[in-house]
């Protein structure tokens, strides 16, 4: 029998992988249930019993949900404006969004939406959905990453930034293949490879720093 005393195990980053990778089956099973069942009434019920989800079905699942959709009508009710909206979600403060890091990463989602406004019907091209799309994912990855108040958890800051990173070179590789697709500016796509780079560079670098503290701390656990 295990020690009561004895500290928990601290996971390294492939443990965190491993997690993450299961979240990810569970969030692309949702994604598929939902599109599936958008138009049933009974929708949340069929998508709570298809996940598992059985404490939902009950009847502090169906308090939960009425909790929640009440607070949803209470921030974004017709009459409040975006100001009212902003202040309620005010006391919802990150510390990441002041990571030069993110910063880069939020202000890159916003450059590759105007720079696809140039593009000529960028929403039929894959390759253009597929470069938002990632710099998207990048910039949330990235949010989780930085957004951690434990500092014990760098294995998970890791996994974390491996899937930003990830999500970049994908970004990149999409980048590419729109240059072949369509007659792009060439100022254009410069400036894209190189916020892509820079970011891609940061990933890299806190991925180090990160995994020298993790040896620092624990060693080769």
């Amino acid at each position: 029998m295990a020690d009561s005393n004895e500290p928990e195990k601290i996971w390294d980053e492939y443990e965190w992988e491993r997690f993450l990778q299961q979240q990810d089956r569970k969030t692309e099973k949702y994604m598929e249930l939902l599109e599936r069942y958008i138009d049933d009434p009974n929708r949340d019920q069929i998508i709570a019993r298809e996940m598992g989800w059985y404490h939902l079905l009950d009847k502090e699942g169906e308090a939960w949900e009425e909790k929640v959709e009440s607070l949803f009508e209470e921030v974004f009710e017709e009459d409040r404006d975006d100001e009212a909206i902003a202040k309620a979600f005010d006391e919802e403060v990150h510390g990441y969004e002041g990571h030069p890091l993110y910063l880069a990463a939020f202000a890159l989602t916003i450059w590759i939406d105007q720079f696809s406004d140039e593009i000529d019907d960028a929403p039929n091209q894959p390759s253009c959905v597929k470069l938002s799309a990632n710099a998207s994912i990048a910039s949330a990855k990235l949010a989780a990453a930085l957004s951690d108040d434990d500092v014990d958890e760098i294995g998970m800051t890791i996994a974390y930034l491996k899937r930003a990173l990830k999500a970049v070179m994908n970004a990149m590789d999409a980048a590419v293949q729109l240059k072949k697709e369509v007659d792009l500016r060439p100022e254009g796509f410069v400036s894209l490879n190189q916020r892509l780079f820079q970011i891609r560079d940061g990933i890299i670098q806190l991925m180090g720093e990160n995994r020298i503290e993790w040896r620092r701390r624990y060693g080769s656990q």
